[in-house]
């Protein structure tokens, strides 16, 4: 028989602990469990737990992170008020209220699989147990672990806000929305969906999962307009020339390879810089190739709550709308830096944000700051007035609401 290799060893370790670790969370919840009690479950020593992670949270975010992907095990039944039976197994009907109607769903769903007391038959919800249970016990305790520190709040907050944005312009591409601004809608369906799932963790019996789903269905007859802008950061696009070669990653979102050697235009965000997305993808020319690479100054614990968030995103995504309508953007989660430091970025942080524009093979234009993305996909469409990025009007690519007169605005 073949010995194995160091780092397979590695591997088959640290699969192990994650499963003992979740099975542990799951069981006893994240206040009662010690590393211990996962090392001896694993059968593993308590260092050999800790070669593989720093602590007790980093683990937890892990083992939500790193799973395996749902299965339909999770259906709904007799739901009342209207809302029609089943989980849908493809997508929406294709329109902005069925979209919404089907992410409001998977998420009543995914709150379910954790339990809850009554919650959990309310409005004719069933649950069918398995992975998705497991799971949804361990996002019980998610919440109040993203809330105990201040970076692990700011960067959920910006993860959602990210899942509001690309949902949102999918929204916008979708049969009845009629040149809509609809992020801000979408944004207002996670809002009555986290709150629901959070109120349903401490009084069950105050939530009612049709009226929750009917809730956001009813979004749809909402028109928010686009949020404010705050007058645009000035950043200067500058030339550069040098080899581009990343390595090969998969979409977070699609879980197909990104492709991320094309021409195009690449943008890293930190998890504190999320929100600037909306604006890059506001502003790039049409069919302009774009690829947003999330990346973070803590890999260990932030990173798999990037990926954890990511990946719940694709699930909604595919549930609520048909591919030709997902925004056209590639998302990447960079958490160990190996596309930065491609980029000539060694140290990204949560509070990064750069765009390159890739041509050719190599790195042809760069911007760093605030509104980089932003900048340069104005500066390369020809909209840019000159090198700082002062765009003429303020509105390119649509980009509309609170900035300056004369100024181009972005979020900050």
């Amino acid at each position: 028989m073949a010995r194995i290799t160091r780092a397979e060893s590695q591997e088959r370790n640290r699969a192990r602990i994650l499963a003992a670790a979740r099975e542990e969370f799951a069981g006893r919840g994240f206040g009662d469990v010690r590393i211990d009690d996962i090392a001896e479950r694993a059968e593993l020593t308590r260092g050999a737990v800790y070669s593989n992670f720093p602590g007790k949270r980093a683990l937890f975010f892990a083992a939500l992170a790193d799973r395996p992907a749902p299965a339909a095990d999770l259906v709904t039944a007799g739901v009342q008020d209207g809302v029609a039976d089943g989980v849908p197994d493809g997508v929406a009907d294709g329109t902005v209220r069925g979209a919404l109607e089907a992410v409001a769903r998977t998420w009543v769903a995914e709150a379910l699989a954790g339990g809850g007391g009554d919650f959990r038959q309310a409005g004719g919800f069933r649950q069918a147990g398995g992975a998705r249970a497991v799971f949804g016990r361990l996002e019980r305790d998610l919440l109040p672990l993203v809330q105990a520190e201040e970076a692990s709040r700011q960067a959920y907050a910006q993860l959602l806000t990210l899942h509001a944005t690309l949902f949102g312009l999918a929204l916008e591409r979708l049969g009845g929305a009629r040149g809509r601004r609809l992020v801000r809608v979408a944004g207002a369906a996670l809002t009555v969906l986290q709150g629901a799932s959070e109120l349903a963790a401490v009084s069950p019996e105050l939530v009612r999962p049709a009226d929750v789903v009917g809730a956001c269905e009813r979004l749809a007859d909402l028109d928010l307009g686009p949020a404010p802008l705050a007058p645009m950061a000035r950043v200067r696009p500058r030339p550069v020339d040098v080899p581009w070669a990343p390595p090969p990653v998969a979409d977070a979102l699609r879980g197909t390879p990104a492709g991320l050697a094309g021409d195009g235009l690449v943008v890293f965000l930190g998890l504190r810089r999320l929100s600037a997305l909306e604006d890059v993808l506001r502003a790039v020319p049409p069919g302009g190739p774009v690829a947003a690479v999330v990346v973070t100054g803590d890999p260990d614990e932030l990173g798999p709550l990037a990926r954890l968030a990511l990946a719940r995103l694709g699930e909604h995504l595919r549930r609520a709308v048909p591919p030709a309508a997902w925004p056209p953007v590639r998302v990447v989660c960079d958490d160990r830096g190996a596309v930065a430091a491609a980029a000539g970025l060694p140290a990204p942080d949560d509070d990064t944000e750069t765009a390159v524009r890739v041509s050719g093979g190599r790195l042809t234009v760069r911007a760093d700051g605030r509104c980089a993305g932003h900048v340069l996909a104005t500066h390369e469409s020809g909209t840019t007035g000159d090198a700082s990025g002062a765009a003429g009007d303020g509105t390119a690519g649509g980009a509309e609401g609170g900035a300056e007169e004369g100024e181009p605005g972005c979020r900050r």
